[in-house]
């Protein structure tokens, strides 16, 4: 563990508990039991200002409805502003509710309508499945604002990890699709490059905890359906890939600075600036990834004011 002596303090006691191991096919089903039943377990408990629900919306065409988690506050506003949230898990598991502390945040402390996409996972579904699901939901969004109590023109997009990359791939396709507005775009250290699965270039000071790259060449190839690093490679599934960032909506990047990620987040950072897409890059020092898993960490919660900021400057 040669990377030890840089992790936060804070994080450390975390980081012991969590397993050292590598992603594959064999590790996938305990890993969505697992999350499932972290979910179910109800730890952390939900805010008491805020309220849940789970409904089904009418998914992409010929696929089946898609499964979403709508976080509130207990006081509805008028025209709120809403996060459409993309969860975790590699693209292969996960789900909202295992999202629940971070999304019932940004609705008690934003007073936002929050809905969590419980999209379609590889490997069972490949790219573009699990991203026009998110996309189908943003459609549903955007046509029942009325309803939701929810101002379509303040709608942001928000993902941790695969979810990020789900976030920003969406920023992308309804930039380009034209059909609907996305204001902001928050990026929890995501996963933005399948290219990186291949790199030997990388520094020997990130990638050595909780997701490594031999887990993360496996996930982009659960997502691609081949192997990443390819000629062909959608910048729908992997934004690094996209020629063209003019016309995103402004961002908001976070990432550790063990993470895996740190290198294709802070390019993605700079070539939005570079498009002259406003951006805001926070990397925290002695954070691998997924520290936010370690809610109560001074670390991860610096990281939450600081996104919680980033989404209050945009949205309200």
């Amino acid at each position: 563990m040669k990377t030890l002596p840089l992790v936060q303090p804070d994080l450390l006691k975390w980081l012991e508990a969590m397993p050292a191991e590598t992603w594959d096919a064999s590790i996938v089903p305990l890993r969505r039991t697992q999350m499932i039943e972290m979910a179910r377990s109800g730890k952390p408990p939900l805010r008491e200002d805020v309220c849940e629900e789970s409904r089904y919306v009418p998914g992409p065409t010929g696929a089946p409805a898609v499964r979403v988690l709508i976080v509130r506050p207990r006081k509805r506003a008028v025209a709120a502003p809403a996060i459409l949230h993309m969860h975790d898990g590699g693209f292969v598991a996960g789900l909202p509710e295992y999202s629940r502390t971070t999304i019932a945040g940004f609705a008690g402390e934003l007073g936002a309508v929050v809905v969590s996409v419980d999209y379609r996972l590889a490997p069972e579904t490949r790219f573009p499945g699990a991203l026009e699901d998110c996309y189908a939901v943003l459609a549903w969004l955007v046509g029942h604002a009325a309803a939701l109590g929810i101002d379509p023109a303040r709608i942001a997009v928000s993902g941790e990890s695969a979810g990020g990359g789900l976030a920003a791939g969406l920023s992308l396709l309804a930039r380009d699709r034209r059909e609907y507005r996305i204001a902001f775009q928050h990026l929890v250290f995501p996963g933005l490059d399948d290219r990186t699965a291949l790199r030997e270039d990388l520094s020997p000071l990130v990638g050595e905890f909780i997701w490594t790259n031999a887990s993360n060449h496996f996930a982009w190839s659960a997502l691609l359906g081949k192997p990443p690093g390819g000629p062909d490679v959608s910048p729908y599934a992997a934004p690094a890939r996209a020629t063209d960032l003019s016309g995103l909506p402004p961002a908001c990047i976070a990432v550790g600075a063990l993470d895996l990620f740190v290198e294709e987040n802070v390019d993605y950072a700079r070539r939005l600036i570079g498009a002259g897409v406003p951006c805001e890059l926070h990397v925290y020092a002695g954070a691998p990834h997924g520290f936010l898993m370690a809610w109560r960490a001074a670390t991860s919660q610096a990281c939450t004011r600081d996104s919680q900021a980033a989404l209050r400057r945009a949205l309200l």
